[in-house]
């Protein structure tokens, strides 16, 4: 058994409230204000946006107004409506500390001070003109309990996902088929970025469309449609906003430069395992002397290369000092120093002895089935 709160959308029953609220549940009932219980039915619920819509049949019914969400200014008052511990109807205020706000999760959330506890999921976030602008969703807690921090979906976002629950019972989002990592300050210095911004690509999936359209792990997706993708985690959303099938042009960076690439984006279906490429060459690889970075490679062989689906890189056999400082282990596969791309040994120990000993340098890493940027500082 579990408690959470809801609101109504429309006059003949349809209600939003959280997914994690009904994940699960046999039976639903409803509780109204004039203490009526109902049971209702889940037409649709979106784990990746923590939206459901549930269907109670009655008619007549009073329906919330919904809010703008980009009126919505940070230090305005606003309030919540749920029942936390079960308490019914109960009402708390506070202001909206923040907007956009990144977590980690597919939407960027709404940061308010408003008193959020366990039962208020799902409930209303309400602004002075009595407008529903968010739904309340999680707080930030190191004790279980409010602690000052709350978030709500925004209402713009929850009703384009509740739009799709209604339609088809679930939501159509698209994909490309990449893992994305996040574009640090350093690794954008050193390979020449700037600021730090886009999406770092650490995977690219077997015959999907990033990797029929040519993206590479180590590519750096700057833009989507002429429109800018300033950290990792708007990349999902952006993707996630197209309809499969449909065209779109990825800005990537790659090795100094930018390039277009025409994608035709597939459907969002439940995530697979990607399988861990082995680390270990086959046959008898040629062994190289230790370059000046502290590292030892060998060619790869045409086998891992086919199983690794790259064109060329070296494998590390050892190392040891400022490389290994920065987190380079034995077995990992470079790929590219300093936007250099590394076909095997012989080009590594050349790019190598070419870097300058005071200067930080980008090497792009295979690890595994994902990709990504280290970079070694000299030893001060």
């Amino acid at each position: 058994r579990g408690v959470g709160s809801g609101f109504i959308l429309s006059a003949d029953g349809f209600i939003m409230t959280n997914a994690h609220v009904v994940e699960g549940a046999e039976d639903v009932i409803v509780t109204l204000t004039d203490k009526r219980e109902l049971k209702a039915r889940i037409v649709g619920a979106d784990k990746r946006s923590d939206v459901a819509v549930v269907k109670i049949d009655v008619t007549g019914l009073p329906f919330v107004k919904i809010g703008d969400v980009n009126r919505l200014k940070v230090g305005e008052w606003v309030m919540a409506i749920g029942s936390p511990f079960g308490l019914d109807n109960t009402v708390t205020a506070g202001i909206v500390s923040a907007k956009q706000r990144d977590t980690g999760d597919l939407l960027p959330l709404i940061q308010t001070d408003v008193a959020i506890n366990p039962g208020n999921s799902g409930g209303p976030l309400i602004n002075l003109r009595g407008e529903v602008v968010g739904i309340n969703s999680q707080i930030y807690s190191r004790s279980g309990g409010f602690m000052g921090i709350s978030f709500a979906i925004p209402i713009d976002e929850a009703t384009r996902v509740a739009e799709q629950l209604r339609a088809n019972g679930r939501v159509i989002r698209g994909r490309i088929g990449v893992q994305i990592g996040q574009v640090t300050k350093e690794v954008a210095e050193s390979i020449g970025l700037g600021q730090p911004r886009g999406a770092l690509v650490t995977g690219v999936e077997k015959d999907q469309p990033a990797e029929k359209a040519g993206v590479e792990a180590g590519d750096i997706i700057v833009k989507v449609d002429g429109k800018p993708v300033d950290k990792s985690g708007d990349l999902p959303r952006m993707v996630g906003g197209l309809k499969p099938g449909s065209k779109a042009t990825l800005q990537v960076y790659r090795r100094g430069g930018v390039k277009d690439l025409n994608v035709t984006i597939a459907e969002f279906e439940a995530e697979r395992p990607t399988r861990r490429a082995a680390a270990e060459p086959g046959g008898s690889a040629p062994q190289v002397a230790k370059s000046s970075l502290g590292i030892t490679v060998s060619d790869l062989t045409d086998a891992l290369k086919r199983e690794l689906r790259v064109r060329g890189g070296v494998r590390v056999d050892a190392v040891d000092g400022a490389a290994a400082r920065a987190g380079l282990r034995e077995g990992d596969v470079i790929l590219s120093i300093d936007n250099t791309e590394i076909a095997d040994s012989k080009q590594f120990t050349a790019a190598a002895s070419k870097v300058e000993k005071a200067k930080a340098v980008s090497v792009l890493v295979r690890r595994g089935e994902w990709t990504n940027y280290l970079v070694i500082r000299p030893t001060r």
